[in-house]
């Protein structure tokens, strides 16, 4: 004999882990991100991305931003970049500025996947409160944890905050913040 509530428990609470198991990513900039597309893929279709996109395309780095990866990459929003000295977004856009472009963007990546809360237990973890890394660019970040929240600094001790933590794409995760990280 079938106990059909044991049965019904069972198929709900299975649906409850698969559920969890396969949660969708957040929204970015007002759409929805896809972990079965690459990171241009998604971060072209995010209102808030738009000035990181037209400055991925200038420093030529679609290609390696689509390729197999992973990587991580602190995506700011355009409100950061807006934040920035008034003509260094177009200064750095000329194609005369590619090398320094490049540089800047790829302060930003991170070779691997992290996932915030990896990124935080390394901080948490560490004797000074900081998680040491270095992005793609040769640049050293650190990773603080306050409250909830975490925090990307450069090596000018400019605090970048993670405003959307753990959108994961193909080949790695996004983390949005809210500040341009400067490389010395």
């Amino acid at each position: 004999m079938i106990n059909f509530k044991s049965f019904a428990a069972a198929t709900a609470t299975a649906a409850l882990l698969a559920t969890g198991a396969m949660a969708a990513n957040p929204e970015v900039g007002g759409a929805p991100m896809f972990e079965n597309k690459n990171i241009v893929e998604n971060a072209v279709n995010s209102a808030d991305h738009t000035t990181l996109v037209a400055a991925v395309k200038a420093a030529g780095l679609v290609d390696t931003l689509a390729s197999e990866g992973p990587f991580t990459v602190f995506a700011p929003v355009n409100s950061a970049f807006d934040a920035l000295p008034a003509g260094t977004v177009e200064t750095l856009l000329k194609p005369e500025n590619k090398e320094m472009l490049t540089k800047v963007l790829t302060a930003h990546v991170v070779a691997g996947k992290w996932s915030a809360a990896d990124i935080a237990a390394k901080a948490r973890a560490s004797s000074d409160g900081f998680y040491h890394f270095e992005a793609v660019s040769g640049d050293a970040l650190s990773a603080q944890v306050k409250g909830k929240n975490v925090y990307i600094l450069d090596e000018n001790g400019n605090a970048s905050r993670v405003t959307i933590a753990d959108v994961n794409q193909s080949n790695g995760v996004i983390h949005v913040v809210n500040s341009v990280l400067v490389p010395k």
